[in-house]
Order: structure tokens, then C-alpha cells, then sequence
């Protein structure tokens, strides 16, 4: 059995989305449904049973999970970058987490989970994902700095050996329609570009970078999905890894490849950052992929354009929501 946390969520839908093409329905799902529209999420997928992870974790602690568990993958925790609550962040996304790596250890479960690149920062301590320099990081958001407290537990305990961590850069594509104001910059673009026929962007608000110039490192959750069922297949890797396509392409690239899957000419408009944000704003990201490389994962990730254009005119466009 896999059970997969925050199964009903973004990147934790893709993956059983993955698992259900490789012809595998032997899954636990795992998530907080309440009244959110995740659950749409679930329409299309196979699997064997849901659980609320609060009664999941209860299980877990009292070591009477009724099945037998092969793999965790644990994409399950709270994604919002503007959440202010600190107190719900760290019970949720770090001592949730290491409560099920310590028992997915201590029985031999493979274990997978989700952090972040919002780890990095402003980014002026670089985005290599060497164990060496993680002490280094320094968040700008509470979100990062509970996954960088789970890393750091993670190194602390020394079971960077036997756990896998995987630090999502800018994930985009289907399944992310009931995030609200953190869906991609495509979904939002595609919703303005039919309204307006036009996408307004933040202006820059540092010398060095132009209007739309800030710079992210942008991946499909479709190539997310395939690497992490890498990770399952290939059990005797370990770490905590990078995971975006290496190259960092501009918000003006974005727009440019919404509009040109839609057959549309651009129309950019650029309006002031809310000064709310400014100061965790962050201008560039880009994933060092060579730990990754160097493990033996050579999982191809689909260009910019491509992902685009697979995501708007396979799914937008056809109101297809889901995987």
C-alpha cells in the first residue's frame, strides 16, 4: 500500500494520477477535505481508501495502521506563503511531519516528502541544495521556514539517508484549481486573458530587474509526478533534493507562452506589488539540478512553452480541470 498525504491537493493528486497510469490503485489517501473543492480532485483517481489525516496520524502514533504500508509520499501540508499563523504552520507542516518519518522509519517505509524552495529565501545564499549550506538558508516567509525546520530536523537526526525530501520550485498545471489566490500565474492569466483580453503583472520594484523581468524557475506538476515516481521505483536513493528544471525564465516568458497556446497577441500591463508582499517578494529562483542528475534521476522536464501549452489546451481551454 502507498499512502499518499494531501492526496486530494495539488502535487499530491498528480502523483496518484501517476501511480494510476502505471496500472497501481493500491493507495491510501490522506488529506483534510472540509469544504474545499479538493475533492474534485479525486473524481478520476483509483484508490483503496480515504483517511483524515488528523485520524491518520492518530494511527500512526498509536502503531495500528490496519495495512500493510510500502511507500509514504507526503505532499500533505499547508502551501499558503502569505499564512500568518505560525503556531498552525509548525504543528502542521514540521512536527506533523516528523511525528510520520519517525514511524515510516523506524518500520522501514520509504519515505517521501514535500518541501521547498521557499527555503531559499531571497535567494542571496544561492539555491544549491548541498547538505552543507541548508543551516545557511534564511526563509522571508513563515511557510519556508516550517519546511526549513523540518529539513533541518531531517539533518539533525541524520536520516538524510533514509528519507527522501524534495524542494519544489514554482509548480503549475492541473489540479490546482481550489488554491484560490496560489494558483499559478497561468491559471490566473488564462481567467484574465478571456475576461480582459490582457494579464496584469507586478511591477519591479528593484533597479536591477526590469517590469515582468523577475525571474522563477517554473516546472510542470505532470514532471514533478514523473520524478517522484523515480524516487518510488528507486528506493536506495535518499537526500533532499532540488526539484525545478534548472533554467529560470521571466513572468513576461510566462504570459507570452499563455497567449500564444490561446492564439492570442500579448497584452501586458504591469501595477504596483501591494506592499504587504514587497519585502518577501522573491525576484529570482533557479533549481542547482545536479544532485538530482548525479543520483541517476534523468526524468526529462518539459520546456516552458510546452508545459504551457499542454496545461491551456489540453485543460483550460476544454474546461478538462483534472488529472
Amino acid at each position: 500500500m502507498i499512502v499518499v498525504t494531501g492526496g486530494a491537493g495539488f502535487i499530491g493528486s498528480a502523483v496518484v494520477w501517476k501511480l494510476n497510469t502505471q496500472g497501481f490503485d493500491d493507495i491510501v489517501i490522506v488529506d483534510s477535505l472540509e469544504v474545499s473543492e479538493k475533492w474534485k480532485n479525486l473524481v478520476n483517481r483509483r484508490f483503496v481508501d480515504y483517511l483524515d489525516k488528523d485520524d491518520f496520524l492518530e494511527l500512526v502514533l498509536d502503531d495500528e495502521v490496519p495495512f500493510e504500508v510500502e511507500a509514504i509520499v507526503h505532499m500533505g501540508a499547508c502551501s499558503s506563503t502569505t499564512e500568518r499563523d505560525a503556531d498552525y504552520l509548525i504543528e502542521n507542516n514540521y512536527h506533523y511531519t516528523a511525528r510520520l518519518a519517525e514511524w515510516a522509519v523506524e518500520k522501514n517505509i520509504h519515505f517521501i516528502y514535500a518541501s521547498s524552495a521557499a527555503t531559499y529565501g531571497d535567494g542571496s545564499a544561492g539555491f544549491s541544495d548541498d547538505d552543507g549550506v541548508s543551516a545557511e538558508l534564511r526563509p522571508i516567509n513563515m511557510y519556508g521556514y516550517s519546511k526549513q525546520l523540518f529539513d533541518q530536523w531531517v539533518l539533525r537526526k541524520r536520516l538524510e539517508e533514509k528519507t527522501v525530501g524534495i524542494k519544489f520550485f514554482n509548480v503549475f498545471g492541473p489540479n490546482e484549481y481550489h488554491k484560490g489566490e496560489m494558483r499559478s500565474v497561468i491559471h490566473k492569466s488564462f481567467g484574465q486573458i478571456r475576461e480582459t483580453g490582457k494579464v496584469r503583472l507586478f511591477k519591479s520594484h528593484r533597479p536591477d530587474f526590469r517590469d515582468g523581468e523577475q525571474k522563477r524557475d517554473f516546472i510542470y506538476v505532470k514532471d514533478c509526478a514523473e520524478v517522484i515516481w523515480w524516487f518510488l521505483e528507486n528506493r536506495d536513493v535518499a537526500g533532499i533534493f532540488n526539484l525545478g528544471t534548472g533554467r529560470a525564465r521571466t513572468w513576461n516568458d510566462l504570459t507570452r507562452a499563455v497567449f500564444a497556446a490561446m492564439g492570442i497577441e500579448p497584452r501586458i500591463e504591469y501595477i504596483e506589488m501591494p506592499e504587504s508582499i514587497r519585502q518577501q517578494y522573491q525576484y529570482f529562483t533557479e533549481a542547482k539540478m545536479d544532485k538530482l542528475l548525479s543520483a541517476g534521476c534523468s526524468v526529462p522536464t518539459s520546456s516552458l512553452e510546452n508545459a504551457v501549452s499542454d496545461y491551456v489546451v489540453n485543460y483550460l481551454e476544454k474546461d478538462e480541470r483534472y488529472l
